[in-house]
């Protein structure tokens, strides 16, 4: 099973674009892990994380996100890969999100 949840902050302002089939959404988001070293130092990790949405959700996204706003989002691990104009490939991972909501704190 391939499923992913994240809770965090959106890191800029939604991309939409439209094609014939329907809507898809693209972000950022900053998932930030706090853990005690064995120095006792208070370490803060900020993890970045590529997010895609299409069609209903997609739309959700554009009527909901901006940046900043706590979020939590539901979906799966994408890996992908492509070549770009100077013939190099470039994998990509990403989360295609099923489900997204704010997070009231």
């Amino acid at each position: 099973m391939n499923t992913v949840k994240l809770i965090g902050n959106v890191g800029k302002e939604v991309n939409v674009r439209e094609f014939e089939s329907g809507k898809m959404a693209t972000f950022s988001l900053a998932t930030n892990e706090t853990y005690t070293n064995r120095n006792k130092e208070l370490i803060k990790n900020t993890t970045w994380h590529n997010v895609v949405a299409w069609g209903k959700t997609a739309i959700v996204c554009e009527q909901l996100l901006s940046k900043g706003k706590f979020v939590s989002i539901e979906g799966k691990l994408n890996y992908r890969s492509y070549e770009n104009k100077e013939g190099k490939t470039v994998n990509v991972t990403e989360i295609v999100a099923k489900n997204v909501e704010e997070v009231q704190l």
